[in-house]
């Protein structure tokens, strides 16, 4: 059974929705989910359950917030949750890591506990895009605001990785994001790591513009994190926004108000596919470990996805397939 240390003091809702996530989680997969944090809050939200599933608590008596310096606070805060989390995984207690705070502080910790995978320089945050036939992986999506081209390499051959053992795509199409499809075309960056990709063992599809994100063409996406951070922002609020202005327009006009009525649930289904809370928890690749980050404002349906994706990546070995980096170049 998969052991997913779960950081339940992370994120804006923690711990109420972090622990409902997680026993929702308990109640649905063949998991233990063990709840890091406070135990005397975490015993009262768990105390709201009566089906819990086997979820035990391991205390830590400090939480980094969202606003503190990471690298700085990981060291300060030794029995953070996320410090404690992360040392479970470190000390083979669990088989993962999941946590909806401080994204700098979740790296940071990996990074001193667990370590990169060698070959890799730089870790990389991905984040899968739902699709109306599937999903599309990006990444970097922040972690790395200035890259060199080996490093977008780097996220191309992980991401290719992830997507064939996690995602269990057979042979996933991988693209550079650029502002045209010519080699050509770019900044000095991607000129670069065009010809880097172009030799790797990978199906590698060239440059692809940022319209054919969603047009479901490429399965894998590689940019550097300055770029992926605005789109995922972009992204997020493109979402709510769209939400908003159909029911605005639709709900002027009697006429309009009738065709609203029969289009919410579906607007409602189309909503609840784009959210955050749909696809979960991002894995930080390139860590010797399994490590995700779930939204700062993740409720419980995300962190039970994320527990999922996170379940999935270790019965998928995706460390261990990112680990012989040298057998996939």
């Amino acid at each position: 059974m998969v052991r997913i240390a779960l950081d339940a003091m992370g994120g804006d809702f923690a711990p109420a929705e972090i622990v409902k996530g997680a026993v929702s989680a308990a109640q649905s997969m063949p998991v233990e989910i063990i709840l890091v944090g406070n135990p005397q809050r975490l015993s009262q939200e768990l105390s709201k359950y009566k089906e819990k599933g086997k979820l035990p608590v391991v205390p830590a008596s400090e939480v980094i917030g969202m606003n503190d310096a990471p690298a700085q606070a990981v060291k300060q805060k030794k029995d953070a949750s996320i410090n404690v989390a992360v040392a479970l995984v470190k000390d083979g207690k669990a088989d993962a890591v999941v946590s909806a705070g401080n994204t700098g502080a979740l790296m940071a910790a990996a990074l001193f506990k667990l370590g990169r995978v060698p070959g890799i320089e730089r870790p990389a945050i991905a984040t899968e895009f739902p699709l109306p036939t599937g999903k599309v992986l990006l990444l970097d999506m922040g972690a790395n605001v200035d890259c060199k081209p080996k490093h977008l390499e780097q996220f191309a051959v992980m991401g290719n990785l992830y997507a064939k053992h996690v995602l269990r795509l057979s042979n996933p199409r991988v693209g550079l994001l650029n502002i045209g499809e010519e080699k050509e075309k770019g900044n000095e960056l991607t000129r670069e790591a065009w010809p880097l990709l172009k030799q790797l063992p990978i199906n590698f599809i060239g440059n692809v513009e940022s319209k054919e994100i969603l047009q479901g063409n490429v399965d894998v996406i590689v940019c550097d994190g300055f770029v992926g951070n605005l789109i995922l922002k972009f992204a997020e609020s493109l979402a709510g926004s769209v939400f908003q202005l159909l029911k605005s327009e639709l709900s002027k006009g009697v006429m309009n108000k009738i065709g609203l009525a029969f289009l919410l649930p579906a607007l409602f289904k189309l909503r609840n596919k784009i959210t955050y809370d749909e696809y979960g928890g991002a894995p930080l690749l390139g860590i010797a470990g399994v490590v995700y980050k779930a939204h700062g404002r993740a409720k419980a349906q995300a962190i039970k996805n994320a527990i999922r994706e996170a379940a999935a990546a270790v019965e998928g070995n995706m460390v261990g397939a990112i680990s012989n980096l040298g057998d996939n170049r």
